[in-house]
Order: C-alpha cells, then sequence, then structure tokens
C-alpha cells in the first residue's frame, strides 16, 4: 500500500528563529508558526481555531530563515510530519514537528531600519504593495534627448 507524508501550512512566526548549530557543524532553526482557521459550529457562529506547531529546517535554509524572518513574519511551509522521543529527567519526551523542505516567505517583512531604508520590503513598509509603495515617474525628455543625440557617454550604464 503507498503512503504519503506532506504538509503544505500557511501561518505566522510567533516567535524569532532560534537558530543553533550541531557538533558536526550542521545548521537547524526552529520557528514557532501559528496557523489560524476558521469554521462555523453546530449553532452557525463563526469559530477561529489557531494550531501552534514548530517547524525545523535544516543547512543553508536555516541560516537564511534566521537570517531574514522575525516574529509576525507570514511564511509558507512544505514539509513532512516527524514524530521524535527522547529521555529526560527520567522521563520519556515526545514531539510532533515538521521538517521543511521549503520555506517561502510570505509577504513583506516587519517595519525594520532596511525596510524603511527602501530595503527589502521597500519603502511602502508592511501590508502596502510594491506597486503602490513607490509611485512610477514619467520618463524624463532630457534623459531620452541625450540618447538620441548619439552621445557615446549616454551608453554607459553607471
Amino acid at each position: 500500500m503507498a503512503s504519503l507524508n506532506r504538509v503544505l501550512l500557511i501561518g505566522n512566526l510567533t516567535k524569532d528563529p532560534e537558530l543553533r548549530y550541531t557538533p558536526s557543524g550542521a545548521a537547524v532553526v526552529n520557528l514557532r508558526l501559528a496557523v489560524n482557521s476558521t469554521f462555523k459550529d453546530q449553532a452557525g457562529q463563526r469559530k477561529e481555531e489557531t494550531c501552534f506547531l514548530t517547524v525545523v529546517a535544516w543547512g543553508r535554509q536555516a541560516e537564511t530563515c534566521n537570517q531574514y524572518l522575525k516574529k509576525g513574519r507570514s511564511v509558507f511551509v512544505e514539509g513532512r510530519l516527524i514524530y521524535r522521543s527522547w529521555e529526560a529527567e527520567g522521563k520519556t519526551r515526545s514531539t510532533m514537528e515538521v521538517r521543511a523542505d521549503r520555506v517561502q516567505f510570505l509577504g513583506l517583512p516587519a517595519a525594520s531600519g532596511a525596510a524603511q531604508a527602501g530595503g527589502p520590503g521597500g519603502p511602502g513598509g508592511p501590508g502596502r504593495p510594491r506597486e503602490e509603495a513607490e509611485p512610477a515617474r514619467p520618463e524624463e525628455p532630457e534623459a531620452e534627448a541625450a540618447t538620441t543625440e548619439g552621445d557615446a557617454e549616454a551608453d554607459v550604464p553607471f
């Protein structure tokens, strides 16, 4: 019989990523993710439910997540469920987590110095699409005239 272990999630980080390294030097990051779902109960009332999950990413992806993600950021995670158990303080502990195959950053990053300075996310800040962040400027007639005159310096890109 065939089996499938595939998880697709979209949610928000509940805290900043926690990066650590194994003794062999492999990077591993834990992401705490909140995934919301909405449904109607038997009385027809709209209810919201939140599921909190731990997502684990490895290698270069772990380092990238640690570098660019912060609490509150939306992400899309594709991965698989992993069940782990271990002994701690004489008791057997266990957890179910998501081992990420792919983490895609969604939306704009939270307002930061980089976003305000026109870095990742642009000057529009969170919640504003990039198209609205900076209106398109009409072409300047002087620039067109310089290129049509055949001036060699006008072709230099810097």
